[in-house]
């Protein structure tokens, strides 16, 4: 499996995919906002897109479908439940259903609601695995649920599915967030040894480059994944001091989904 991230360098932040087997050229597009740069990337690399995956029905994500798919004859596919919400939709996704591209590349579907209520990430299994997340998991930080969302789904999300997932699975994300979100898990967590040491050079860092983390780090600098950690859990309580000694996970996700909100 060849990966190709494009940086959008636009107010978004958006960051897009080219997903391409090795023995065909044949390459699957995610999220292509900026159609352009997408299609100027397939071309320099020798890929021919065939399909186009929308992670959920924003605009910022399905902006790019119908002038890339006038210039490849790409087929569209999105969440069964988003589909007809982003119009033009040839496959309608569902839970466990597999999107293959060429020969080599096999990339399973997981209803991740929370970020909208239908959202897909696309999981690739094996020896490398990766997970194309759109808007539910950011590096070090969690999608918000201000646009149709809904927060206890997101926590069912990262509890029931994105914690569940090896910890060498690469995380590829709609949007480039890194320093704002590792600034509000020192926030919440000041002493986090590797979320300071991953700030510091994030600041440094042209958003292009931005590093790729795996779930293993992000259950070390992302909040969300820290839903027991007792400096977190007291740092809450002085700021929600409603929430009990001993919160549940459930709890803790959705207040710190709540403080991020406008923090």
């Amino acid at each position: 499996m060849l990966i190709e991230r494009i940086w959008a360098a636009n107010d978004y932040r958006n960051f897009h995919y080219l997903v391409a087997c090795a023995e065909t050229g044949e390459a699957l597009a995610i999220d292509p906002l900026d159609w352009r740069k997408c299609l100027a990337a397939a071309k320099s690399r020798g890929y021919e897109i065939t399909q186009i995956v929308n992670t959920h029905e924003h605009r910022d994500h399905t902006g790019g479908n119908e002038p890339l798919r006038a210039e490849t004859g790409a087929r569209v596919l999105a969440h069964a439940g988003a589909a007809a919400h982003i119009g033009h939709v040839d496959v309608g996704l569902t839970r466990g259903d597999v999107v293959r591209v060429g020969r080599t590349v096999e990339l399973e579907c997981l209803d991740t609601p929370g970020h909208t209520l239908a959202h897909v990430c696309l999981y690739a299994r094996g020896d490398s695995p990766a997970l194309f997340c759109g808007d539910t998991l950011f590096n070090a930080g969690a999608g918000n649920c201000h646009h149709g969302g809904h927060p206890e789904l997101l926590y069912e999300t990262f509890v029931q599915q994105l914690a569940r997932l090896p910890g060498t699975t690469r995380v590829y994300p709609g949007h480039e967030y890194l320093e704002r979100n590792l600034a509000f898990t020192l926030d919440r967590e000041p002493g986090n040894a590797a979320a300071e040491a991953l700030h510091q050079s994030a600041a440094l860092q042209d958003p292009a480059a931005a590093p790729i983390t795996t779930l293993g780090e992000e259950k070390r600098i992302n909040t969300f994944f820290r839903l027991q950690n007792p400096v977190i859990i007291a740092r809450l309580r002085e700021t929600f001091p409603e929430l009990p000694a001993e919160p549940s996970p459930r709890e803790v996700f959705l207040r710190l989904r709540e403080l991020r909100n406008r923090w």
